[in-house]
This record gives C-alpha cells, structure tokens and sequence, in this order.
C-alpha cells in the first residue's frame, strides 16, 4: 500500500481527553480560601490544599496576570518572591491551577466562592446569557444583569463573617461596588487604597486588628503590562519588580501567628503578530459559518451555534484548529472536568456549544467585533503551564 506524502496528511485533531485538567479539589484557585477558612473553624468548610498549616490571621495578596513560569524566569526582577520558592524564609513555594478558563473573572469567582467556574457560573471573559440571548462581559458586567441570580453562593469571606472571624478586602476604590465584587468577593469590611504601598499597610492592620482574620488584597498591573508590552518587556519586569516590593512589604509587617500567600490568578503567554499564530474569526468564512456568537476570549473560546448547526460547527472548527486548539462540544468538556465536577443548571447553556482551547502559542482574533483584544500582546485563558500554573507562595509568623 502506498503511504500518502507528509503534505497531503492532514493533521489529526487533539483529543478532548489530553488537555490537562485544572487540579479542582486538591490544587487549584477554588481551593485555596476554603483550606485558610477551615483552618480558622468555618462550618463547612474542607482543606483541599493539604499541606497548608492553619494559622489564625490568614491573608491572600492576589497579583493579577503573574504565572508560575513567569515568575520563575525572572528571580532577578523579584528577589523576594523568588525567594519564596524554596524554603528560606519558613514557608513553601508550589504551583497551583487556576481554573478553566484562566482568565480574571473566572479565577476572581472561584477564588472568593471557593467554587469551580461550573457551580459559580462565571465560565468565560464573555458567555451567552440563556436568559436574553446576548453576550454578557462578567468582567466589567456588560450588559448589567442581577448579580445575585447570576451567582448565588455566598463568598468564602460572608461565611467566615457569620462564624466570627474577621473578614476583609483590601483593594482599588473603583472594585468597592461593583458587579465582580459583590458576586465573587464580597463579605465583611471593604478598605479602599489607591496605592500598593497603602494596601500592604492596611491589610497588615486588617491582620492585626482581630484574633482570628481572613484578609484580601490585590494588584492589577503586572497584567496591564503583560496585555499590553509582554511578559518579557522592560515595562512588564519593572512592574514584577515593583510588587516584589509590596509583598516583602507586606510580610515585613505581619502581625504574631499570621500567614501571608501570595497567588495569582492566571499566567500569560506572548502570541506574535503573524497569520501563523493569530487567526481571524471576522476574515474566516469557514469559522464562521453557522456561528451566532462568539464568545470567550483568544485562547479560550465559546462557540454558540445557530440552531441545528451545532455538529456541522463542531465539525469544522475541529478540521480547521484541531490541530492547535482542543475542540470539544459542551457536553465534552463538562464531561472531560474542564470546568470542575459539576455544572449547575442555570450555568449549562452559557457554556458554548463549542469549546476551544489554545494548545500553542496561537490566538484566535476577532478583528473587527474585538479590536482591543485582538491587540494584545500578552494572552490567556486556556489550560497550558504557562497560563495555568499560578504560585502559591508562603509566608508565615
């Protein structure tokens, strides 16, 4: 039998089945505050993160776009947080996974709820919401729908607040009250501090004031660098740098048996500016072919079909970029754990009737329906190391 050439083959598609699933229950974002808050004796509570040692002042600095990889290429722009991948100053450095799809919404929801994205029901940067047919952006909430029926747990930080245990967040001013915030962070006292520096020194007094506490804080422009010049850019190492600073900062100041981990809640990955590795949906008749939404962002996408075009969809997105996505239809993915173990009803139909993953270094644009986004530098969203894996770095009084 003749063996067809090289160049008349083409490539298989990636099996559902071979992405690398977020650890959900034992190593990823959703994790993290149930673990602190059952140390600290919430009901109801369960330490996923076995490792972690209660302690009774517990304080998060969550710093948005910073990837394990990232930071582990770069120990000589953060010496302090580099030296918290080992052991030297008394707590561990381990990577941890950020949830699908990795990108802030989702990963601020799973965080603060301590649910996977399919109980919490953010699953995506933009998804269909079944109510109204529309797109919905859960990161600046557009268009505006009711928080509480969009996600109706209670946060991690609410629950600590019923069982007596001091809660707090310690953020920008401008999150105090919207949307994201209420949904996926709320519960206990908000402190608004414009500067880094400002929000190192309340959380530290947050952590003082109270016997037993679980303290928030955040910083947002290691990602705004990272979107807009790479993660390997003067602009992007200045602001490691910078929050460098914080943390020690921060960890200089922790009151008596307190325990400080810093975290993120998404990598980054540079796509470079060719045809090879960014297609565009607005200038590809096959993609788009049968497609009535598009939603999710570059490396994460949800495909919403006209009705009875699912399959022909289905199938074309795979024979297209199944090759450097992994393409899976909705029941795929839900079955495959990508987004936790379990989906909730309400969240079923905003997940795409497609769903697809970046495996390589490649972007799928919409050039014309989002051209900020499709300016990017710096991506994310799927399930690579390089996006995926987020520290969680210790340290402890």
């Amino acid at each position: 039998m003749v063996q067809p050439a090289p160049w008349d083959t083409d490539p298989e598609p990636l099996p559902v089945d071979s992405a690398p699933v977020p650890e959900y229950g034992r190593g990823s974002l959703a994790d993290l505050l149930p673990t602190l808050a059952a140390g600290l004796g919430v009901p109801g509570m369960t330490a996923g993160i076995t490792e972690l040692t209660p302690a009774d002042r517990n304080c998060v600095f969550l710093i948005d776009g910073l990837g394990w990889e990232q930071l582990r290429a770069h120990p000589q722009d953060a010496p302090f947080l580099s030296s918290l991948l080992g052991t030297s100053r008394g707590g561990t450095g381990r990577p941890i996974t950020a949830g699908y799809p990795a990108t802030t919404a989702t990963s601020l929801a799973s965080v603060g709820t301590g649910l996977p994205p399919g109980a919490h029901g953010l699953p995506g940067y933009t998804v269909r919401d079944p109510a109204t047919g529309a797109l919905m952006n859960q990161l600046r909430w557009q268009p505006w729908t009711a928080p509480a029926a969009w996600q109706p747990y209670p946060t991690v930080f609410q629950l600590a607040e019923q069982a007596g245990v001091h809660a707090a967040q310690v953020s920008s001013p401008t999150f105090a009250n919207t949307p994201l915030t209420k949904v996926a962070l709320s519960g206990g006292t908000f402190v608004g501090q414009l500067s880094g520096e400002d929000r190192m020194d309340s959380a530290a007094a947050q952590l003082a004031g109270a016997d037993r506490a679980l303290v928030y804080t955040y910083y947002s422009e290691v990602d705004g660098a990272g979107h807009r010049f790479g993660v390997d850019s003067d602009t992007w190492r200045g602001q490691l740098g910078h929050v460098d600073r914080l943390v020690q900062r921060l960890a200089e100041q922790l009151p008596p048996r307190s325990a400080l981990y810093v975290t993120a809640d998404h990598g980054m990955v540079d796509v470079p500016f060719d045809e090879e590795h960014r297609v565009d949906f607005d200038e590809d008749w096959e993609l788009k072919a049968g497609v009535a939404l598009l939603g999710g962002e570059g490396r994460a996408r949800h495909v919403y079909a006209v009705p009875g075009a699912r399959g022909d969809v289905l199938a074309c997105w795979r024979e297209v970029l199944g090759d450097r996505f992994w393409v899976a239809s909705r029941d795929e993915a839900i079955e495959a754990g990508w987004f936790g173990p379990r989906i909730d009803d309400r969240v079923y139909d905003r997940i795409g009737d497609v769903v697809a993953a970046a495996r390589d270094d490649v972007l799928l644009i919409a050039s014309e329906r989002e051209p900020k986004e499709s300016a990017m530098v710096g991506n994310h969203g799927s399930m690579t190391p390089a996006e995926q894996f987020v520290p969680l770095l210790e340290v402890r009084t």
